[in-house]
């Protein structure tokens, strides 16, 4: 795939110096399943304008120093869309504290409140005007060696479109007054991954 690079294990010098500079950059994983404990991390996928970059994780491996370094920069927002399951993996598997962070999911539920819709699919057709291919998603993603073009694809516009949407979503939230509270919801997602990976269900419920 010509319009972004692939690293192994982590980010190198240079693409994380140009991270580091961006003001936002969009951040996705791809796992062998979504439970934390079981399934482990096999890529994580980064985008700023001008850069897109697929790092390749290997089986066992816990940390990625310059990953983490971008990661954990209080300069440069996290953009995800769920941002709940991929900042637990990240400190799951390799240790990286994100922050801050931005949910499009997150800022979906609190705008588009006259959907229930808000799956990446429909959130990128409604704001971008885009139809993402989404038949890749249930794959083995564990042989990071030999991905298909198609593999490649879907997981690079899992992350091509979230920096826009992000702008086009914190408008909406400031136009209704839900900006603030949109925010501290952010704010807030470290402490319900760590409810998360702590096995704990819903504590805040009745029963």
């Amino acid at each position: 795939m010509e319009d972004f690079q692939i690293c192994d294990r982590d980010l190198d010098d240079a693409l994380t110096a140009k991270y580091l500079q961006a003001e936002s950059i969009a951040v996705d994983t791809e796992t062998m399943g979504l439970n934390y404990l079981r399934d482990r991390l096999c890529l994580v996928q980064l985008f700023s304008p001008g850069i897109l970059t697929v790092i390749r994780i290997a089986k066992g491996q816990t940390a990625a120093p310059n990953l983490q370094q971008v990661m954990q920069s209080t300069t440069v927002t996290k953009v995800f869309h769920f941002a709940r399951f991929d900042v637990a993996q990240l400190r799951h598997r390799l240790g990286i504290e994100t922050q801050p962070i931005f949910c499009t999911k997150i800022a979906s539920k609190l705008i588009r409140t006259y959907s229930n819709r808000h799956g990446l699919k429909e959130l990128v057709a409604q704001l971008e005007g885009v139809e993402l291919d989404k038949s890749a998603q249930s794959s083995d993603w564990g042989d990071a060696e030999n991905l298909s073009d198609e593999q490649l694809r879907y997981a690079a516009n899992d992350v091509r479109y979230l920096i826009s949407m992000r702008q086009k979503l914190t408008t909406k939230l400031q136009r209704e007054d839900r900006w603030e509270l949109a925010q501290n919801c952010f704010k807030v997602l470290p402490t319900l991954v760590s409810l998360d990976l702590l096995q704990y269900e819903d504590i805040f419920s009745h029963h």
